[in-house]
């Protein structure tokens, strides 16, 4: 295939606006219109911003008539514009129109809303001026009874159809045992479904607190229970009671470890102390234990994020935080506290108590 640049007169920057268009060589160009493509250059530039001004008609013309001379490909001949017509003088059309429902106009409240464009929206036919085959769809409707009655007579000849290519054939089907519409019981009665009281409703349990649970509390203090209904509350006390434990078991037993250390190799120094600190290292796995089945599982419902691990990133200015203390053992001691706590991350109220 040639290439683009065998054009006469056509300089670099058109050459890129016309790959950029999706016309890599000359067969491609010269199979192009040239009001389609001028307009496709025009939108290419305004995004592209090659050239400083998009090519003219005239040039597009000149290029698409060289690409032709080069390939050998001839213009595709245009076929007549049809002449519109008014169908709505046509008396089938007429009864279409009649028998169709009416259009009632967007409210420009809703386009905004659900950012909808007008070009989003397709333009209506104008049948007075219409071009074109018209498909034209009438008919009448006959009513129908909604529950007919069964005709009277041999009730198997409602339900069996014979064959007439087999005369004589078995028949497999006992009719005796096949009964009509008419002869099945009265319908049954449906029950009132249980209406549950808004107290127990889980949906509004969920989104707040029982009104007995807030009984006489201060909305503005942090023993008002708020926020959004955790899907495992007794698993985040948990996991809270065990980070917590875990921040106060750590130094302990790094304290109790130098010290049984120091008086096992200086004990006259160090006879003051017990041996009971042991406790403090050996309590230790089964903490960590406890902090990977809980302490890493408990996340916030809204975001999902661990709550009782540390992750470095800002955190939300409403989260619980002590200068000095971090954010995890503020949360522990606040899920503990009043049952409720700020997420960490996304800064939304989640309630352990119903």
């Amino acid at each position: 295939m040639d290439k683009l640049n065998r054009i006469p007169g056509i300089e670099e920057s058109s050459l890129e606006l016309l790959e950029a268009a999706g016309f890599l060589d000359v067969e491609a160009l010269a199979r192009a219109g040239t009001d389609e493509l001028t307009a496709e250059l025009q939108r290419a530039n305004s995004i592209l911003q090659i050239t400083a001004h998009a090519p003219s008609r005239l040039l597009v013309e000149n290029w698409i008539h060289s690409a032709r001379e080069i390939s050998g490909v001839t213009g595709e001949i245009e076929s007549p514009a049809e002449m519109p017509v008014d169908h709505e003088q046509s008396p089938p059309v007429a009864a279409m129109l009649n028998g169709a429902p009416f259009a009632i106009p967007l409210p420009a409240r809703v386009l905004v809303s659900q950012q909808l464009a007008v070009s989003d929206i397709p333009p209506a036919i104008l049948l007075n001026r219409y071009s074109g085959e018209l498909d034209v769809r009438t008919g009448r409707r006959i009513p129908e009874g909604r529950n007919p009655k069964a005709k009277t007579g041999n009730t198997a000849n409602h339900f069996v159809r014979f064959s007439e290519s087999v005369i004589g054939a078995r028949l497999e089907i006992d009719t005796s045992r096949l009964r009509s519409t008419d002869e099945v019981g009265e319908p049954m009665v449906r029950l009132p479904a249980v209406k549950v009281s808004p107290a127990n409703d889980r949906v509004a349990l969920i989104r707040a607190p029982r009104t007995e649970t807030n009984l006489g509390r201060d909305p503005q203090s942090r023993w008002y229970i708020r926020g959004v209904l955790h899907s495992h509350p007794l698993s985040i006390a948990v996991g809270a009671f065990v980070t917590l434990m875990l921040f106060v078991a750590i130094p302990l037993a790094v304290a109790s470890s130098v010290l049984l250390l120091l008086s096992g190799e200086m004990p006259r120094d160090f006879k003051w102390v017990p041996g009971w600190l042991i406790v403090f290292p050996l309590v230790m796995p089964l903490l960590g234990l406890c902090y990977l089945i809980w302490g890493l599982n408990g996340s916030c419902r809204i975001c999902g994020q661990s709550l009782f691990r540390h992750r470095h990133h800002r955190k939300n200015s409403r989260a619980h935080h002590v200068p000095g203390l971090g954010y995890i053992l503020p949360l522990c001691v606040h899920i503990l506290l009043f049952r409720w706590f700020r997420c960490t991350h996304c800064g939304t109220p989640v309630r352990l108590k119903e």
